[in-house]
């Protein structure tokens, strides 16, 4: 992710603290408990307001994952 400088919508800091989150998509990843969905967060480090973008994920994460939930 390319770094920009932050401001916060709801309170207008500008410090914050980024993360990354997976999820499962459809019927058949909830099944194989299969995370193939990823985010980063950036969430506010004032009044936690947090703001959710999409990533992309590899074939090879996914693969990964499977073997190894």
């Amino acid at each position: 992710m390319e770094r920009q400088e932050y401001l916060c919508p709801k309170c207008g800091n500008k410090q914050y603290q980024a993360d990354q989150i997976r999820t499962t998509g459809g019927a058949l990843a909830k099944i194989f408990d299969v995370q193939n969905k990823k985010f980063t967060a950036v969430s506010c480090t004032r009044c936690g307001y947090t703001e959710l973008y999409k990533g992309r994920t590899s074939t090879v994460g996914n693969v990964f994952d499977f073997f190894t939930s």
